[in-house]
């Protein structure tokens, strides 16, 4: 490393905020990268530890000691070729990666870890503004067409490992702007939404087609009105290889009275139209919280998201609730190191204000007029099973409670993939209604078909849909071609 002793000289650094009360006035991100000089330091810290286990705790196996040393010895080109190297997409992962590599590091046993991800921030920052990023059309075209259904990160990386090889790529994507779950998933705040276009100047200019506005499935299907369809039997005549990496898009729901009510929504319900509206879509009727007392159930990024575009609609209240019980402040880090650890984590939207409560299970909701007025909630204990070794929760007798909600925001993850899309491709499941394919191919029980990202995998993170994504262009050039030079 450039400097063996710079981990015991150098504190960690975090990147910097802009303060509350200012960020929250605009849907603009807010966190600014390390200068030239932190960031030098940063990667000083960087030890020369023989194992690098940040390597393996990133699903994508970024080289980050090769790219920190490189950024202390201000060799940033370098470090950005090296970044590049195993991750297409370094500033989203940058701004919206939890950073398991991080929770990996071998400092972070007994100190900070290294800011490993503020780094990267840097680095894919400084190539945009260098103009170092260019587009990299293939030598040669093969002559072979892949269709990838579903933009999001999976689908495009996918669909640029596949252009650089040489195939003729057609992106699918059912909203009418390229980007999946980043376009229309994740708020402006956290990621602004010209960095997915820029992406996509790039993706243009080495040869890929994008087709929004386009629903893969039967004309019958809910979801289909009003957009192009393409039937799988088309994709499968007109292409050589299809592969299915839309998103884990069916919410889970909470099957209590009171549910139907106006008021209560699924967190993408309410997310998705507000990244409209900051791209200048004009909206017929959007759910704001302007004034109401928000309660936000589920603890987590996506009920963080839905507080944070709370705060910015100026809601009354805000009030997060979570099932289980509230985590450590810190880590038990002999314990689970170098794996993702259960503690406390407190998101720039909680600061920006939101009460957080946990052990609490919504029991109805109730209102009047058809509009939900308030929430009615229990504590629960857990304990565990001395016959299973399971977790079980149990309601506190005599704590139910109630409150007001004005606005109700379903967070709780999601459960599956669009089945109707499955179904129509008729490919085989999971017991978790995703699609089956393994690892080593990706290749799914339809012939030329192939499955990646959380289609294949279940929710997860972005830095796992890029994985899937290269893995799985690697598998489809390599049937495609007999044998492949991109990277695994």
């Amino acid at each position: 490393m450039g400097k063996i002793t710079g981990f015991m000289e150098f504190a960690r650094l975090q990147e910097a905020y802009e303060a509350p009360q200012k960020r929250l006035k605009h849907w603009n991100e807010f966190v600014l990268h390390l200068d030239d000089g932190q960031a030098k330091q940063q990667a000083a810290r960087c030890m020369d530890c023989g194992i690098p286990f940040c390597t393996n705790g990133c699903p994508v196996n970024n080289i980050i000691p090769d790219w920190n040393d490189l950024v202390y010895r201000q060799q940033w080109q370098q470090a950005l070729h090296v970044l590049h190297s195993t991750n297409n997409f370094p500033e989203f992962t940058g701004r919206i990666c939890p950073a398991p590599c991080e929770a990996a590091c071998t400092l972070n046993i007994n100190d900070d870890a290294v800011g490993i991800k503020s780094i990267e921030h840097a680095i894919i920052d400084k190539g945009w503004a260098e103009g170092w990023i260019k587009p990299q059309p293939p030598v040669r075209k093969t002559g072979k067409k892949v269709a990838v259904v579903g933009s999001g990160p999976a689908g495009m990386a996918c669909a640029q490992q596949l252009a650089r090889a040489g195939h003729a790529v057609t992106l699918f994507e059912k909203s009418d702007r390229i980007g999946g779950l980043l376009r229309y998933g994740i708020p402006d705040f956290k990621l602004e939404k010209p960095l997915i276009d820029r992406r996509i100047a790039q993706m243009e200019a080495e040869g890929v087609e994008f087709a929004p506005a386009t629903y893969i499935g039967k004309a019958t299907d809910k979801g289909a009105d009003g957009l192009t369809v393409r039937t799988p039997e088309s994709l499968l005549a007109d292409f050589d290889a299809v592969v299915m990496s839309g998103g884990a898009e069916t919410p889970r729901d909470l099957p209590i009275p009171g549910r139907e009510l106006s008021g209560v929504y699924y967190a993408m319900d309410f997310l998705r139209p507000q990244n409209k509206a900051v791209a200048g879509d004009r909206l017929t009727s959007q759910p704001k919280a302007t004034g109401k007392h928000v309660v936000v159930i589920g603890g987590g990024d996506t009920g963080s998201d839905c507080v944070g575009t709370s705060n910015r609609h100026g809601a009354a209240t805000v009030t997060q609730f979570e099932i289980t019980d509230q985590p450590p402040d810190a880590e038990n880090k002999p314990l689970v190191w170098p794996y993702w650890p259960l503690k406390l984590r407190t998101s720039s939207s909680h600061d920006e204000g939101c009460q957080r409560d946990w052990s609490v299970v919504t029991k109805r909701l109730e209102g009047s007029n058809g509009k939900v007025e308030k929430l009615i909630a229990a504590r629960v204990a857990w304990t565990r099973d001395d016959a299973t070794g399971q977790m079980k929760m149990t309601e506190v007798p005599d704590s139910e409670f109630e409150m007001k909600a004005d606005l109700v925001l379903l967070a709780m993850g999601f459960v599956s993939p669009v089945q109707t899309v499955l179904d129509a491709f008729g490919v085989d499941r999971d017991a978790r209604g995703n699609v089956r394919a393994n690892t080593d191919d990706y290749r799914t029980s339809v012939g030329k078909v192939f499955a990646a990202g959380d289609m294949r995998r279940g929710q997860s993170l972005v830095v796992w849909a890029i994985r899937e994504g290269r893995q799985c262009a690697r598998a489809v050039d390599e049937f495609l071609m007999g044998a492949s030079d991109l990277p695994r």
